[in-house]
């Protein structure tokens, strides 16, 4: 473990806590989801912040046609007319660039009645936390991000390289926002994203691939239903197929997964089938997603799922005859990581341990598709998530992040730009 520097303790001295949570919870305030317009505007206040901060910002509009074209898109599940992309710079390029990278766009906040007080956005701080949708996931992250970058630059520290501060949009459905700061050609020599690791370290992130099947039955009437033949009753062989398919991929899931008891799920998330009470379903479709095993490329994971419902087809002699169909769509999330021996996890890994008594954080993969595998894959950018929250909160009601794990995670964000980037 390195001991505090000088430099870094003056600037763990110059975060301003109370300004952390104001700024959270007044981003919460917006309610920026996927799609919506006001994830524009909530480009457009955390420019603000970034210049208040005394960063140099680029916001720009995202040139959608182009970029939905681009034959690396990684694919979308929401309509968008227009989008912002927002980068804010500070420091000198004498040195390496450490980019923070962290998503602006939030899930819908579904049943309000299940928020207390029926507020989803509502920003409050209490109990030890900071309310809200996209509290834990992740305007709590990008928040951190500016926290940081905002202290070193309080405390008078003349960097030697540089930090980019990304806030990007279209995270939750594939990645747009990140893509397109890729392709505005912005890079740098590694990439944290704070997304909500309870303040592990993730290196690596499993993939999520969203497909749909399409499956014919032969409508009769209800009262003489041997006549014809339910869509949803020959589901259930498909569906015993994947489910083997699920077991088989998850016999043996690389050392990293080895704490989930599936580290690639395979689900179905909706299913819609025949369109009248008293009549057997001749039409149903199904829409889910499958997860993508680590360096597994993502033609491999998808000729897997086809070829499961190929075997169902061989046992069904009505399946045979009247093939599923199988199509990809939304957001299509490879797997991406770095070695969990790669100097970015060491830095990381040091700079918590010097800020909690030479505890070392937990170092391993997570279950779920994110823009670490864009900034690897197409960006080339060592990347890690290290972050304030748990998971299990984002996407659900009372979403929050605990006030202590959020401001420890600038402190070591700041003490990981102050070793990265180097100073005079």
């Amino acid at each position: 473990m390195t001991e505090l520097s000088e430099t870094t303790q003056r600037a763990l001295a110059a975060i301003d806590e109370d300004a952390t949570e104001r700024v959270l919870s007044e981003l919460i305030r917006i309610p920026s989801i996927s799609g919506s317009p006001e994830e524009a505007a909530a480009q457009r206040w955390f420019e603000g912040r970034m210049r208040d901060a005394g960063l140099e910002t680029d916001l720009w509009e995202i040139p959608m046609a182009e970029t939905l074209a681009h034959p690396d898109f990684p694919g979308s599940e929401v309509t968008r007319d227009r989008a912002l992309g927002l980068v804010g710079a500070w420091g000198d390029e004498e040195g390496p660039t450490l980019v923070l990278n962290g998503h602006i766009d939030v899930v819908p906040p579904g049943d309000l009645a299940q928020w207390s007080g029926g507020d989803a956005f509502s920003g409050a701080v209490h109990h030890g936390g900071v309310y809200g949708r996209g509290a834990c996931d992740m305007k709590g992250g990008l928040v951190a991000n500016l926290a940081a970058i905002a202290a070193v630059r309080r405390a008078g520290i003349r960097l030697r390289g540089r930090v980019l501060l990304e806030s990007v949009v279209g995270e939750e459905d594939g990645g747009l926002g990140t893509f397109a700061t890729l392709q505005r050609g912005y890079r740098g020599d590694a990439a944290i994203i704070p997304e909500p690791t309870e303040q592990a370290i993730i290196p690596a992130c499993a993939g999520a691939l969203t497909f749909r099947l399409r499956m014919r039955g032969r409508s009769t009437h209800a009262s003489v239903r041997t006549e014809g033949v339910s869509a949803l009753e020959k589901f259930w062989g498909v569906w015993r197929s994947l489910d083997e398919l699920e077991k088989r991929r998850n016999a043996k899931p690389d050392a990293m997964f080895e704490r989930f008891p599936l580290p690639y799920p395979l689900s179905i998330g909706t299913l819609h089938a025949g369109n009248w009470p008293s009549s057997v379903p001749d039409d149903l479709v199904a829409e889910g997603r499958i997860g993508v095993a680590l360096g597994e490329r993502v033609e491999e994971t998808r000729a897997e799922l086809e070829r499961a419902v190929l075997a169902a087809r061989a046992r069904d002699p009505w399946l045979s005859e009247h093939p599923v169909d199988v199509e990809w769509f939304g957001g299509q999330f490879a797997s991406g990581f770095i070695p969990r021996d790669h100097s970015l996890v060491g830095l990381v890994s040091d700079a918590h341990a010097s800020l909690n008594d030479g505890a070392l954080p937990d170092v391993h993969g997570a279950p779920y598709g994110s823009d670490l595998r864009l900034m690897v894959g197409l960006g080339g950018i060592p990347t890690l998530h290290y972050g304030p929250g748990h998971v299990r909160h984002a996407h659900a009601p009372n979403e929050h992040v605990p006030l202590r794990a959020l401001h420890g995670v600038v402190r070591t964000l700041v003490a990981s730009i102050v070793r990265f980037c180097g100073h005079d």
